[in-house]
Protein backbone atom coordinates (compact mmCIF):
# COMPACT_ATOMS: atom_id res chain seq x y z
CA UNK A 1 0.00 0.00 0.00
CA UNK A 2 1.33 3.32 -0.72
CA UNK A 3 2.04 5.84 1.67
CA UNK A 4 -0.27 8.52 0.42
CA UNK A 5 -3.00 5.63 0.87
CA UNK A 6 -2.22 4.44 4.28
CA UNK A 7 -2.48 8.28 5.14
CA UNK A 8 -5.82 8.64 4.04
CA UNK A 9 -7.15 5.02 5.40
CA UNK A 10 -6.00 6.36 8.50
CA UNK A 11 -7.15 10.02 8.09
CA UNK A 12 -10.59 8.45 7.37
CA UNK A 13 -10.60 5.95 10.34
CA UNK A 14 -9.65 8.44 12.64
CA UNK A 15 -13.11 10.22 11.45
CA UNK A 16 -15.17 7.47 11.21
CA UNK A 17 -14.55 6.95 15.48
CA UNK A 18 -16.48 9.72 16.38
CA UNK A 19 -20.38 9.45 16.31
CA UNK A 20 -22.71 11.29 14.19
CA UNK A 21 -25.16 13.38 15.84
CA UNK A 22 -28.33 11.69 17.12
CA UNK A 23 -31.58 14.05 17.86
CA UNK A 24 -31.69 14.38 21.52
CA UNK A 25 -35.06 12.58 21.83
CA UNK A 26 -37.30 15.68 22.09
CA UNK A 27 -39.46 15.70 19.67
CA UNK A 28 -39.40 18.54 16.80
CA UNK A 29 -42.85 19.46 17.61
CA UNK A 30 -42.36 20.14 21.13
CA UNK A 31 -39.59 22.73 20.29
CA UNK A 32 -41.52 24.33 17.91
CA UNK A 33 -44.54 24.74 20.67
CA UNK A 34 -42.06 26.61 22.84
CA UNK A 35 -40.86 29.15 20.21
CA UNK A 36 -44.53 29.21 19.43
CA UNK A 37 -45.46 29.84 22.86
CA UNK A 38 -44.83 33.74 21.99
CA UNK A 39 -47.45 33.67 19.18
CA UNK A 40 -50.10 34.91 21.77
CA UNK A 41 -50.18 38.55 19.54
CA UNK A 42 -52.19 37.14 16.89
CA UNK A 43 -55.16 38.19 16.18
CA UNK A 44 -54.21 41.63 17.37
CA UNK A 45 -54.05 40.18 20.79
CA UNK A 46 -50.71 40.87 22.11
CA UNK A 47 -49.45 41.06 25.58
CA UNK A 48 -50.62 43.89 27.85
CA UNK A 49 -49.68 47.03 26.69
CA UNK A 50 -47.23 45.55 24.25
CA UNK A 51 -46.63 47.04 21.08
CA UNK A 52 -46.84 44.63 17.93
CA UNK A 53 -46.47 45.60 14.39
CA UNK A 54 -47.92 43.13 11.77
CA UNK A 55 -47.17 43.66 7.57
CA UNK A 56 -49.45 43.72 5.31
CA UNK A 57 -48.62 41.57 2.87
CA UNK A 58 -49.72 40.38 -0.88
CA UNK A 59 -52.45 38.29 -1.48
CA UNK A 60 -50.65 35.44 -3.35
CA UNK A 61 -48.05 35.07 0.17
CA UNK A 62 -51.13 35.04 2.14
CA UNK A 63 -52.55 31.82 -0.06
CA UNK A 64 -49.00 30.71 0.23
CA UNK A 65 -48.72 31.01 4.02
CA UNK A 66 -51.73 29.35 4.32
CA UNK A 67 -51.38 26.35 2.58
CA UNK A 68 -48.21 26.12 4.74
CA UNK A 69 -50.13 26.24 7.64
CA UNK A 70 -52.80 23.51 5.87
CA UNK A 71 -49.90 21.42 5.53
CA UNK A 72 -48.38 21.20 8.60
CA UNK A 73 -51.76 21.02 10.29
CA UNK A 74 -51.54 17.46 8.39
CA UNK A 75 -48.06 16.72 9.39
CA UNK A 76 -46.39 17.60 6.08
CA UNK A 77 -43.28 19.80 7.45
CA UNK A 78 -41.93 19.80 3.81
CA UNK A 79 -44.22 20.44 1.95
CA UNK A 80 -44.95 23.61 4.32
CA UNK A 81 -41.56 24.62 4.03
CA UNK A 82 -42.01 23.84 0.26
CA UNK A 83 -45.15 26.71 0.48
CA UNK A 84 -43.16 29.27 2.52
CA UNK A 85 -39.62 28.63 0.27
CA UNK A 86 -42.25 30.02 -2.56
CA UNK A 87 -43.54 33.07 -0.31
CA UNK A 88 -39.84 34.39 0.71
CA UNK A 89 -39.46 34.02 -3.15
CA UNK A 90 -42.49 36.44 -3.47
CA UNK A 91 -41.30 38.60 -0.19
CA UNK A 92 -37.65 37.46 0.88
CA UNK A 93 -37.34 40.43 3.14
CA UNK A 94 -40.49 39.61 5.25
CA UNK A 95 -39.22 38.73 8.72
CA UNK A 96 -42.57 36.68 9.93
CA UNK A 97 -42.39 34.40 7.23
CA UNK A 98 -38.64 34.04 7.69
CA UNK A 99 -39.51 33.22 11.23
CA UNK A 100 -42.30 30.63 9.62
CA UNK A 101 -39.76 28.95 7.87
CA UNK A 102 -37.56 28.93 10.66
CA UNK A 103 -39.79 26.94 12.66
CA UNK A 104 -40.71 24.54 9.97
CA UNK A 105 -36.74 23.67 9.84
CA UNK A 106 -36.70 22.62 13.15
CA UNK A 107 -39.97 20.16 12.72
CA UNK A 108 -37.61 19.13 9.53
CA UNK A 109 -34.81 18.60 12.09
CA UNK A 110 -32.30 21.05 9.97
CA UNK A 111 -31.05 23.02 12.86
CA UNK A 112 -28.68 25.00 10.06
CA UNK A 113 -31.74 26.30 8.47
CA UNK A 114 -33.55 27.31 11.63
CA UNK A 115 -30.70 28.99 12.94
CA UNK A 116 -29.92 30.67 9.56
CA UNK A 117 -33.42 32.15 8.78
CA UNK A 118 -34.28 32.93 12.64
CA UNK A 119 -31.27 35.68 12.64
CA UNK A 120 -32.08 36.47 9.33
CA UNK A 121 -35.61 37.66 10.30
CA UNK A 122 -34.32 39.70 13.35
CA UNK A 123 -31.73 41.35 11.42
CA UNK A 124 -34.05 42.77 9.09
CA UNK A 125 -36.92 42.86 11.16
CA UNK A 126 -38.28 45.39 14.11
CA UNK A 127 -35.92 43.56 16.62
CA UNK A 128 -38.52 44.49 19.49
CA UNK A 129 -42.02 42.42 20.31
CA UNK A 130 -43.34 39.31 20.45
CA UNK A 131 -42.29 38.19 16.52
CA UNK A 132 -38.30 39.35 17.93
CA UNK A 133 -38.68 36.67 20.98
CA UNK A 134 -40.00 33.85 18.37
CA UNK A 135 -36.72 34.58 16.66
CA UNK A 136 -34.24 34.13 19.67
CA UNK A 137 -35.95 31.66 21.25
CA UNK A 138 -35.79 29.78 17.93
CA UNK A 139 -31.66 30.50 18.23
CA UNK A 140 -32.01 28.94 22.17
CA UNK A 141 -34.11 26.11 21.03
CA UNK A 142 -31.30 25.21 18.05
CA UNK A 143 -28.44 26.05 20.40
CA UNK A 144 -29.70 23.79 23.08
CA UNK A 145 -30.60 20.64 20.99
CA UNK A 146 -27.08 21.05 19.25
CA UNK A 147 -25.93 21.10 22.67
CA UNK A 148 -28.10 17.56 23.80
CA UNK A 149 -26.26 16.15 20.60
CA UNK A 150 -23.14 16.53 21.45
CA UNK A 151 -23.51 15.43 24.63
CA UNK A 152 -24.80 11.91 23.15
CA UNK A 153 -22.08 12.14 21.06
CA UNK A 154 -19.84 12.10 24.08
CA UNK A 155 -21.42 9.73 26.09
CA UNK A 156 -20.75 7.63 22.79
CA UNK A 157 -17.13 8.02 22.06
CA UNK A 158 -14.50 5.91 21.83
CA UNK A 159 -11.83 8.23 22.16
CA UNK A 160 -11.32 10.39 24.97
CA UNK A 161 -10.57 13.49 22.99
CA UNK A 162 -13.43 13.42 21.19
CA UNK A 163 -15.58 13.11 24.37
CA UNK A 164 -13.83 16.13 25.93
CA UNK A 165 -14.28 17.86 22.30
CA UNK A 166 -17.85 17.15 22.09
CA UNK A 167 -18.32 18.19 25.92
CA UNK A 168 -16.67 21.52 25.13
CA UNK A 169 -18.85 22.00 22.21
CA UNK A 170 -21.91 21.17 24.30
CA UNK A 171 -20.52 23.75 26.53
CA UNK A 172 -20.29 26.69 24.32
CA UNK A 173 -23.58 25.65 22.54
CA UNK A 174 -25.17 25.36 26.19
CA UNK A 175 -23.79 29.28 26.56
CA UNK A 176 -25.45 30.08 23.19
CA UNK A 177 -28.88 29.19 24.27
CA UNK A 178 -29.02 31.28 27.50
CA UNK A 179 -27.38 34.40 25.65
CA UNK A 180 -30.72 33.92 23.21
CA UNK A 181 -32.93 33.33 26.11
CA UNK A 182 -31.80 36.98 27.61
CA UNK A 183 -32.32 38.97 24.30
CA UNK A 184 -35.35 36.88 23.96
CA UNK A 185 -35.88 38.72 27.38
CA UNK A 186 -34.60 41.67 25.75
CA UNK A 187 -37.18 42.24 23.09
CA UNK A 188 -40.35 43.16 25.41
CA UNK A 189 -41.27 46.60 24.66
CA UNK A 190 -44.43 48.35 25.62
CA UNK A 191 -46.37 50.32 23.85
CA UNK A 192 -46.72 54.24 24.06
CA UNK A 193 -49.49 54.98 26.64
CA UNK A 194 -53.04 55.37 25.95
CA UNK A 195 -55.07 57.92 27.40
Amino acid sequence: MCLGALAALLALSGCASAPEPVWSGTPPETLVAQIRAERRFEGGKGLPAELDVQPLRDPAVEDLLARAAQAETAGRAQEAATALDQALALSPQDPALLQARAETAVLLRDLDTADRHAREAFAIGAQVGPLCRRHWLTAAVVAKERAAQRLSQAERSRREADRSAFIAQATTQTGLAADAERRAEACMVTGPARY
